[in-house]
C-alpha cells in the first residue's frame, strides 16, 4: 500500500470512525423517528461549537496520483472526549463504546469465505423453518439463506445457563429454534435486574453487538432447556446485513413509482422498503377473503386481481379490478373491520405486503387519500 493510501486509512480511522462512533451512540440513546433529520441536527450542532480546520499535507500532496487529487484536503474536527460521551450515554442508560465501521476504498472490507459448519437435512429443515419467521432474515434470496444456513451452529442451554451478559462484547446473533429465555438489564441505580422481556422460538437477539461492535446491551438467561442456532458477525454483515440494503433498493424502486407514494419523500419511503414484505400468490388463488380479519394492505408489483363482494341476494359479484401498482386491503386497517370484499389473483401475483403496525406508523399521513378512495368497494 502507498504511503499516501495508509495516511488516509490512518486518518479515516482516527478521525472519521471516532465521530461516526459518537453519532451512532447519540442515536441509540435518543432513538428518533426521523433518524436523517436528526443526523443533519447533530452535525449542524456539533459544527457550530467546534472549530474545523483544513490542511493541506504538503508530503501528502506529492504522493497522491491524478484519481486522488480530490482527497487532498483533510478535516480535523475536536469533538468532545470519549469520557464526556460515556458519562453522556452512561447517565441515559444506554449502551457504551460503539464503533461502526466506515467502509471506501482506504477501509475496505476483508474477502468473505462463508463458513460452514456440517449439519444433518432436520437442522437445515429446523434453521429454514425459523428464519421464515424471524423478521431480520425476510431479505434473504435463497442463495443468501443456504449460506446462512450453512454458517449457523446448534446450541443448548438450560435453564438459569446465560447465553448473552450485559456488557460482554458480542460475536453472535442467536435465533431461538425451542424453549424459552428471559431477558434482562441492569440499570444504575437499581439493585437488581429488571425483567424486559420473554424470547420464543422464531424469534432472534444479538445483532446489535454485530452491527456497531457494542458491548451486550442485556443479559438473556435460559428459562427453560432451550435450542438455539448461533451466526457469527462475519457472516451476518457479509449477508443479512448487505442483502437488507439490497432489499431496500429493491422495494424503492417499487415504492416510488406508486402515485400513492408520490408525495413522500425518499427517507419515507426508505422506511416503508425496510417493513415491507414480498409474497407471490398463484393465479385463482384468494388473497383475501370477505369477512376475514385483517391485518395487511397489498401493493400489485406483478400480475392482475379483482374483488368480489357479497349482496344481498347472497350472491358474489366482481366490484373491482387491479393491476400493477394497485393496491387493496386498506379497509380493515383504516377501520378496524372485517375484510370487505375478497380479492383473488386473476394471474399469478408478486405482491408488497405492509402489516397492520408498520401501516400505521408509516402511512398515517396518507390515511385521507385511502379514504377518499374506499368508494370503489361501494362504499
Amino acid at each position: 500500500m502507498s504511503a499516501s493510501k495508509e495516511l488516509k486509512r490512518q486518518y479515516l480511522q482516527e478521525k472519521v470512525n471516532p465521530i461516526i462512533s459518537r453519532l451512532v451512540v447519540d442515536i441509540l440513546v435518543s432513538t428518533p423517528d426521523d433518524v436523517i433529520g436528526f443526523m443533519r441536527q447533530w452535525l449542524e450542532t456539533k459544527a457550530s461549537k467546534v472549530a474545523v480546520v483544513r490542511e493541506v499535507q504538503p508530503k501528502q500532496a506529492t504522493e497522491v496520483s491524478d484519481s486522488d487529487e480530490e482527497d487532498e484536503e483533510e478535516e480535523s474536527v475536536d469533538m468532545m472526549s470519549l469520557e464526556e460521551l460515556k458519562k453522556k450515554t452512561e447517565t441515559k442508560g444506554a449502551r457504551i463504546s460503539v464503533s461502526a465501521e466506515v467502509y471506501g476504498r482506504f477501509n475496505q472490507k476483508s474477502a468473505f469465505q462463508a463458513k460452514v459448519i456440517v449439519k444433518s437435512e432436520e437442522q437445515k429443515a429446523r434453521i429454514r423453518t425459523r428464519l421464515s419467521q424471524a423478521f431480520m432474515f425476510s431479505a434473504l434470496d435463497d442463495k443468501e439463506q443456504e449460506i446462512v444456513i450453512n454458517a449457523m451452529e446448534e446450541k443448548h442451554f438450560h435453564p438459569e445457563d446465560a447465553v448473552i451478559q450485559q456488557g460482554d462484547a458480542g460475536d453472535h446473533l442467536y435465533v431461538v429454534d425451542s424453549g424459552k429465555l428471559a431477558c434482562y438489564k441492569q440499570f444504575s441505580g437499581n439493585p437488581e435486574p429488571t425483567f424486559l422481556k420473554n424470547y420464543q422460538p422464531g424469534e432472534s437477539f444479538g445483532e446489535l453487538a454485530l452491527l456497531y461492535n457494542a458491548p451486550r446491551a442485556a443479559t438473556i438467561k435460559a428459562v427453560e432447556e432451550s435450542v438455539l442456532f448461533a451466526l457469527d458477525r462475519e457472516t451476518f454483515n457479509h449477508i443479512v446485513k448487505d442483502a437488507t440494503v439490497k432489499k431496500r433498493e429493491e422495494y424503492e424502486a417499487f415504492l416510488s413509482n406508486l402515485e400513492l407514494l408520490s408525495n413522500m419523500d425518499a427517507y419515507e419511503r426508505s422506511k416503508i422498503a425496510d417493513a415491507a414484505k414480498r409474497v407471490k400468490i398463484a393465479a385463482g388463488d384468494y388473497v383475501v377473503k370477505e369477512g376475514e380479519k385483517g391485518d395487511i394492505i397489498y401493493f400489485i408489483e406483478e400480475g392482475e386481481a379483482y374483488a368480489t363482494k357479497t349482496g344481498t341476494d347472497g350472491v358474489a359479484k366482481e366490484v373491482f379490478q387491479y393491476g400493477p401498482g394497485g393496491y387493496f386491503g386498506e379497509l380493515a386497517l383504516l377501520k378496524e373491520v372485517p375484510r370487505q370484499a375478497s380479492v383473488i389473483a386473476r394471474t399469478d401475483l408478486k405482491l408488497v405486503t405492509l402489516d397492520r403496525m408498520s401501516f400505521k406508523r408509516l402511512l398515517g399521513p396518507l390515511e385521507d387519500i385511502l379514504q377518499r378512495n374506499t368508494s370503489k368497494y361501494g362504499h
